[in-house]
C-alpha cells in the first residue's frame, strides 16, 4: 500500500509544479527548500509531504516523457 495524501497537498504541490515550471527537480531536499519558498505552509511536516509529492510527480513526468 502506498501513502494517502489529502486533496490539500494534492491541489496545493500541482499549482506550485504549474506557477513554477522547470524549478522542481527530482531531489527531495532540494524540493523542501523551494516548497518553503514559494509557498506559506505554516508547518514543516506539511512542507515535506508537499515536497515529497512534488517530487514524485516530477519524477512520473520524466519517465512519461
Amino acid at each position: 500500500m502506498g501513502n494517502i495524501r489529502t486533496s490539500f497537498v494534492k491541489r496545493l504541490a500541482k499549482e506550485l509544479i504549474e506557477t513554477h515550471q522547470g524549478v522542481f527537480t527530482t531531489d527531495f531536499e532540494e524540493n523542501k527548500k523551494l516548497v518553503q519558498e514559494y509557498s506559506t505552509v505554516s508547518t514543516k511536516h506539511l512542507r515535506n509531504k508537499i515536497a515529497g509529492y512534488v517530487t514524485r510527480l516530477v519524477r512520473l513526468e520524466q519517465t512519461q516523457e
